[in-house]
């Protein structure tokens, strides 16, 4: 089937097309080129076919907003400047020029190009104040007319060299090809109208290229030593490595804490492989790390690759940034929750290269990568161990890792050891501590067995977190609170210095709400069935969480042996559960009502599925959502799909406690959801919110800007406050990720 588009894939790409247009259509004379990014390595791959060519004319989009930055910070309006446009367009040739690869053709283009500037041949405009986007090629013959051969290719290919296909990793392209003389005409005018209100460059500045360039032909052996050594090292001749300053955008101010925060990152990042940033929040965490970043493409070289694995809130941000640094042509972006994608990337038509591609990867909220047991722990500790495939001029083939976190030891020392591992090997480390798991062994042994006593001893606990500080955090980690920083006098001098002042946070001002006799039974007894969780009251009253602990009850050790440390998983998991039951508790009484019978449902499932004699054990899939809208055979066909640890087990696997146990469990959660059905709309908490907005939270007194911002962990506890605000006609801005994130 014959079709007017293309691509970049295989001979059907754009270059090939110009081939057979120049080859195969000799009457063909004129070309022009309306695009929104030129690169001259894309002039050079197609200049052999142009000889015949007598006149080509290139109209360029130029990026505005640069321009009128400098207008902007004198107060002044933009406007239109020729000399300003034609000085930018030059500035980026001659740094095209200079940054290209120096080989024969990279030589042999770069002189044709000079020449045919000179010449005439080729006539360059660049439009002042559009942002032309588009990518349009015009073939036209001396004589155009309806009944003489022409061309128009327009859509997404710049003419560059990755735009043009001419090599296999070319970025993908989809064009179309049109032959009818009415449409050559319609692109045709439009060139000329935009080509009218454009900016020559003249004869005078492709001269000023030939003699600000390497090419000017007059060169002395010193300079040809020196161009030598600033092709070798790059752009690293222009980098002084004691001033990381200069590596700042000019829209950012120089901070002295973030500076020396980079600086000493980066010493610790190539002593060790990696370090975490833990900076409180508010102190520029992304800055540093993109600054280290920066330093490391320097030093590296600039075929360096990053990869930047974020939380989805996060994205445009990191985007942002890197983009202000202009080193985002560096970087792939990545969310937290497809890092598979790397690891199997012709799965994923490679949208992102493959995992030994990449030199350095930036890791935010690295605390969310604190559990071993997770998919995306393994995930993103196989994408960092992976060697590079690019060693460095020393030889150094291991990647380097920056994690960035304000929290990166929530919880047990676990937390610190997993991240650490991430870049570190853990029996031979590159700190004093050689063997870090055998240090960390008997620490987190120590910490679980005081946390199971009835009265934690807070000087042990403390001890413990000594040694991980002196033997791990200490090399490691970079942590500075707005007091530190307060507290160093050239911090401080350089804050006033730059007119910049922390704010003073108020503390905490306690509301108490009041619940009846009645509503406070309910409460002590619903915290006493969620947290009854102690290994010496195995029997006593409180729900025990067996819906999240069937892998501990697997009969077959072969079976166990497949979900790992299976007590230790199924501890953990129970563990989370309760900590979300509680904390929905605290949330809301909505958010507490929906998830209590939400995990009424689960148990009710787990014990239905004992009475169908068939299990699903699917940490890869929700089953309980799954079979809203699909059978058990078709649960089960998905699972044998997938494979891994997703299996389908018998009634008779499990030991014979297992099902009394949820029963048992079942009995205090169908309690719980009877007698919080009887709450109903009662919410204590909620009345005296309602109550406090208006006599404290918006008294114009005391807040001025007559705004409130309501912060909450749960998705149905910001629908409920909505809906309670929306009755009373407060004005809402809906939350960001409706705004919390959906647990």
């Amino acid at each position: 089937m014959s079709t007017k588009f293309f691509t970049n894939q295989g001979d059907n790409s754009l270059f090939n097309k110009f081939e057979g247009v120049f080859t195969y259509m000799q009457s063909i004379k004129f070309f022009d080129a309306l695009v929104g990014y030129f690169r001259a390595s894309g002039y050079f791959k197609v200049r052999p076919f142009l000889d015949r060519i007598e006149k080509i004319r290139i109209l360029v989009g130029i990026n505005v907003d640069r321009l009128t930055e400098e207008y902007n910070a004198k107060g002044q309006l933009f406007l239109s400047n020729q000399d300003k446009t034609k000085e930018q367009f030059v500035a980026d040739i001659l740094e095209n020029i200079q940054d290209s690869d120096y080989d024969a053709v990279t030589e042999n283009g770069i002189l044709q190009f000079i020449d045919d500037l000179i010449a005439g041949k080729i006539e360059l405009r660049a439009h002042p104040d559009k942002k032309l986007h588009a990518k349009v090629y015009i073939f036209r013959p001396e004589i155009f007319n309806e009944h003489a051969p022409c061309e128009v290719i327009t859509g997404s290919s710049n003419l560059t060299d990755s735009g043009l296909g001419s090599h296999p990793d070319s970025n993908y392209e989809f064009n179309v090809s049109l032959r009818d003389y009415d449409d050559v005409k319609f692109a045709t005018d439009e060139f000329e109208r935009l080509w009218a209100e454009s900016h020559p460059i003249l004869k005078a500045e492709a001269e000023a290229l030939r003699s600000k360039s390497y090419l000017s032909g007059e060169c002395t052996p010193f300079q040809i030593y020196m161009r030598m050594l600033m092709e070798y090292f790059g752009k690293r001749v222009d980098y002084d490595p004691y001033n990381i300053d200069l590596l700042l955008p000019d829209k950012f101010k120089r901070l002295k804490y973030q500076s020396d925060a980079a600086n000493q990152g980066y010493a610790m990042m190539m002593r060790h492989n990696g370090f975490i940033l833990a900076d409180v929040v508010g102190l520029g965490k992304t800055i540093v790390a993109l600054l280290v970043a920066k330093k490391f493409i320097y030093e590296n070289g600039t075929h360096s690759k990053i990869l930047v694995v974020y939380p989805p809130a996060m994205e445009s941000s990191w985007k942002k940034t890197a983009n202000d640094f202009q080193i985002d042509n560096h970087i792939k972006f990545i969310a937290n929750g497809s890092l598979h994608k790397v690891l199997d990337p012709e799965k994923y038509h490679y949208e992102y290269p493959a995992s030994d591609q990449y030199d350095l990867i930036i890791v935010d909220e690295s605390h969310k990568f604190r559990n071993d047991f997770t998919e995306r722990f393994v995930l993103l500790q196989q994408i960092c161990k992976t060697r590079r495939s690019t060693p460095s001029e020393t030889g150094d083939d291991r990647k380097k890792i920056i994690l960035v976190s304000a929290t990166p030891l929530n919880n047990t020392p676990e937390d610190i050891e997993n991240q650490v591992y991430l870049f570190q090997d853990p029996r031979n480390s590159t700190l004093d501590i050689k063997n870090l798991q055998q240090f960390f062994k008997p620490l987190v042994d120590e910490y679980k067995r005081l946390s199971r006593e009835d009265k934690i001893d807070l000087k042990k606990v403390k001890r413990i977190f000594e040694k991980i500080r002196d033997g791990v955090v200490e090399p490691l980690v970079i942590r500075r609170t707005r007091r530190d920083i307060e507290n160093n006098q050239d911090y401080v001098d350089d804050l006033k210095a730059q007119k910049i002042a922390f704010p003073q946070v108020k503390p905490p001002i306690e509301v108490r709400y009041q619940f009846d006799d009645e509503l406070s039974r309910l409460f002590y007894d619903t915290i006493t069935y969620l947290t009854k969780l102690d290994d010496q009251e195995r029997e006593s009253q409180g729900i025990e969480y067996y819906r999240y602990r069937a892998i501990e009850f697997l009969a077959n050790d072969k079976d166990k042996k497949e979900y790992g440390d299976v007590n230790s998983i199924a501890d953990r998991l129970a563990a989370i559960m309760k900590t979300f039951m509680v904390k929905r508790l605290e949330s809301s009484f909505f958010a507490f009502r929906q998830s209590l019978k939400r995990f009424k449902k689960a148990t009710d499932n787990m014990i239905a599925w004992f009475d169908d004699d068939r299990i699903p054990i699917a940490p890869d899939f929700n089953a309980n959502d799954f079979l809203e809208e699909h059978s058990v055979e078709e649960l089960e066909a998905r699972m044998n799909e997938k494979g891994g640890t997703n299996r389908m087990f018998k009634a008779r696997d499990f030991t014979d406690d297992f099902l009394p146990k949820l029963k048992k469990d079942k009995a205090f959660i169908d309690e719980l959801v009877r007698r919080w059905d009887k709450v109903d709309d009662e919410d204590p908490k909620m009345d005296r919110f309602l109550h406090e907005l208006k006599t404290t939270f918006l008294d114009s007194r005391k807040n001025r800007t007559g705004k409130l911002v309501v912060f909450t962990e749960s998705k149905e506890t910001a629908s409920y406050i909505e809906k309670n605000l929306a009755k009373r006609s407060y004005a809402l801005t809906l939350p960001i990720e409706r705004q919390c994130r959906r647990r």
